[in-house]
Order: structure tokens, then C-alpha cells, then sequence
């Protein structure tokens, strides 16, 4: 099964480098399903993987000028305020054993799972519905639309903190409707507020835990030359035109673990 994780490892990266978003969501079932990680670790090993794989795909993108600094800013102080806040005290509230319905427990790591997998499929529908984003019309103002974004931006921290996922796939909506960033500069821009937002997360919680510094560093190694290969692509390829297959992809992810966390 290993094996299987270290390939997917590799697509996680692809995908962050070619549609700025959508492989982190599913870090966390890789780790979780195919290297038997516990829940809470994996939240944590993901934003390290997700956070310095980004980091690195910005780069080319920074080089180019596709990487809007003010905007990362507005979206991303916000989000980083979220996510200290949902790691420091969020997640030590949530009790391990939430509660009982005769033999059945709702643990605090299935709780987690459970809502990673509705963030799944959400975010499948936004991969997989028709982008209408060039036919938007914007009828707000800018201080609004930025104010609205600053908004989206602490919602995307709570999320990151609370599961890991980088959420590139509220990010890049955000972006492009209401600021109206060009698609490629909203890759670019994305890529950086996710890697700021992650890496902080998670070294806002590593003290806590007792993390493997080997098997972290040669997955994120692993997922940084996937970035670079789906950096190279998006020069080639249009990434939106591969959300939808994506998107259907995390679908079946999303609700396989709800059935297994609840049914099977």
C-alpha cells in the first residue's frame, strides 16, 4: 500500500502545480488509508507536505510575475490568524469519544474524516460543474470584493487548521471572481497563500507532536517533484479543462470514506 502512497504522493503535486489547488484535499485519506497514519498526525504531516511542495511550485511562478503579493496578503493574514487559532484551541477541545448511538462511536479522528470528506466532495462539485468564472459580472466594489475575500480567507484557515487541507479550491474561486485575478496569476497566488498558510500551521502544533522526520522529507521530496512536473504542464496544458476528471476522482474519495467510516 505504500507504494500506492508514494505514487499518489506524486499526483498531489501535479495537481497543486497545474491547478494551484485540489491535491491537498486528498493528503490526508493518502496518509490515513495507505500508510495507516493516525488522523490527527496525518492533518499535521499533510500541511508540511502540502506547505512546502506549494512553496516550491510558486517559485517559477513568482519568477514569472504570476504571483500577486498584495492579494496573498489580504487573503492570507486573515487565514493564518484562523489557523493558529484552530490549532491552538480549536482541536483540543474536540473530545476523543464525541458521542454514542448504541455501537456506534463518533470518535474525534472519524469526526475529522467525516468532515474532510464532505470537504471532498464539495470541492468535487466545484472541480466538476462547468466554470462559468469569464461570464461573472462583477457588480460590487473593490473594498467590498477585497473585504469579501479577507472573509474567505479566514474560512480557508479554520479549514486548513482543522484538517490540513490546503483548500486551493476556495482560494482560486475567491481570487478570480471577486478580485478578479487573470487564472494564471491566481495559480500562482494561491500556491503561496497555501504554503504560508500550511507551513505555519503546521509549526504552529509540531512541538505537540512526535513527528518522523525521514518518512516527512522524502514524501514532501516526493510531491515537490510532482509540483515541478504539473509547473511544467500548466505551461501546456489548461488546467481547467482537467478539474472536472479531477474533480470526479475526489467524489469517489470523498464519499468512499464516509461509507467506510459509517457503513463498512
Amino acid at each position: 500500500m505504500e507504494f500506492f502512497g508514494y505514487v499518489a504522493a506524486v499526483l498531489i503535486g501535479v495537481s497543486l502545480g497545474l491547478i494551484g489547488g485540489g491535491g491537498s484535499i486528498f493528503t490526508v485519506p493518502v496518509l490515513v488509508y495507505l500508510f495507516g497514519i493516525d488522523v490527527f498526525l496525518a492533518t499535521e504531516y499533510s500541511l508540511f507536505v502540502v506547505g512546502i511542495s506549494s512553496l516550491i511550485g510558486s517559485l517559477s511562478y513568482f519568477k514569472n510575475g504570476l504571483v500577486d503579493l498584495r492579494i496573498a496578503l489580504i487573503f492570507g493574514i486573515p487565514s493564518i490568524f484562523s489557523i493558529f487559532f484552530t490549532r491552538s484551541f480549536l482541536l483540543p477541545l474536540i473530545p476523543d469519544s464525541i458521542f454514542e448511538i448504541g455501537d456506534f462511536i463518533l470518535t474525534k479522528n472519524v469526526f475529522l474524516l467525516l468532515i474532510f470528506a464532505g470537504l471532498m466532495i464539495i470541492a468535487s462539485y466545484k472541480m466538476i460543474r462547468k466554470n462559468k468564472i469569464s461570464e461573472i459580472k462583477n457588480i460590487n466594489s473593490e473594498r467590498k470584493n477585497t473585504f469579501l475575500a479577507a472573509g474567505q480567507g479566514s474560512a480557508v484557515g479554520v479549514l486548513t487548521g482543522l484538517v490540513g487541507a490546503g483548500g486551493g479550491f476556495i482560494i482560486i474561486p475567491a481570487l478570480v471572481n471577486f478580485l478578479k485575478i487573470p487564472m494564471k496569476i491566481a495559480v500562482g497566488t494561491s500556491l503561496v497563500i497555501i504554503s504560508f498558510n500550511s507551513l505555519i500551521g503546521f509549526f504552529s502544533s509540531v512541538d505537540s507532536l512526535k513527528t518522523d522526520w525521514s518518512f516527512l522529507g522524502i514524501l514532501s521530496l516526493i510531491a515537490i517533484v510532482g509540483i515541478l512536473i504539473g509547473t511544467q504542464l500548466s505551461k501546456k496544458i489548461n488546467g481547467e479543462k482537467l478539474k472536472p476528471a479531477f474533480g470526479w476522482f475526489i467524489l469517489v474519495m470523498g464519499v468512499y470514506i464516509i461509507l467506510k467510516e459509517m457503513v463498512l
